[in-house]
């Protein structure tokens, strides 16, 4: 049987391939497992410093398999309620897990990217697409409200254009979503690897400790009152300061040495 998820390492990059193009690489339950896996490996490595979540075939995600979720549906007394609460518990935690790795997670969409696909490149720290990627939140399409995705989505584009998106069904280009900050930057199809490998090798290029402690801070600042956030964001500074790497990091800086 396929690998419904591909891993492969370069250096100090790990590389997630979704690898079900026949269902557009759709969040199955198979395809959770896998992620929830390979990123839980990820995040105890002390070697992997940078992820990038790519796809085969002509499309990113286009969020869960709903053949899947109707047939699941049809078997269960409760018309499918305990196992739609626990595939969406499942997923919750493959996303706040790409938030709570120490590495930063870079997407990369070559195609379309819908509902929790959209809501996976939100999740992801950086996303770059090619010029025929578009994303969308459009379950309302089919009476779906796109709940679980507008978490993330909204916390990365404005308030009013995310609730057109989620209330129309409305897809993004992806100079739109450059734009509006669903996504970093926009690459010719051929040079879309290319692109994202460049960012993760720059991430991987610095110190590692630095950067897990700065994409935490990240995160719990944003949600903070601008007070807090200085009092946390200085006493994670200073931590930082004290690093016997990032002392010598500094040293050499001004001696004018790598």
């Amino acid at each position: 049987m396929e690998n419904i998820l591909l891993r492969s390492d370069q250096k100090q990059i790990a590389i997630l391939t979704l690898n079900s193009p026949k269902n557009l690489n759709a969040l199955s339950e198979a395809m959770l497992d896998a992620l929830k896996t390979n990123l839980e490996e990820i995040k105890q490595s002390k070697k992997i410093k940078a992820v990038i979540i790519r796809a085969a075939g002509k499309a990113f995600c286009p969020g869960h398999d709903l053949r899947e979720m109707q047939a699941k549906r049809d078997l269960e007394n409760d018309g499918g309620k305990a196992y739609f609460e626990d595939l969406l518990s499942r997923c919750t935690y493959v996303m706040k897990l790409i938030r709570e790795l120490p590495q930063p997670v870079i997407a990369e969409i070559q195609g379309v990217a819908a509902a929790a696909g959209c809501q996976l490149v939100a999740t992801c720290d950086i996303a770059v697409a090619s010029e025929e990627a578009s994303f969308g939140v459009n379950g309302v399409n089919i009476g779906l409200f796109c709940s679980t995705p507008m978490v993330a989505l909204s916390r990365n584009i404005t308030r009013k254009k995310a609730f057109e998106m989620l209330t129309t069904g409305d897809f993004l280009d992806p100079f739109q979503a450059e734009e509006l900050g669903l996504i970093n930057k926009v690459a010719l199809s051929k040079n879309l690897s290319m692109c994202s490998l460049d960012i993760a090798e720059k991430i991987a290029s610095k110190l590692s400790l630095a950067v897990k402690i700065g994409k935490k801070a990240f995160y719990k600042q944003a949600e903070m009152e601008i007070d807090d956030a200085y009092s946390y964001a200085s006493k994670v500074m200073v931590e930082n300061i004290l690093y016997k790497e990032t002392n010598q990091g500094i040293d050499n800086f001004l001696n004018k040495k790598k």
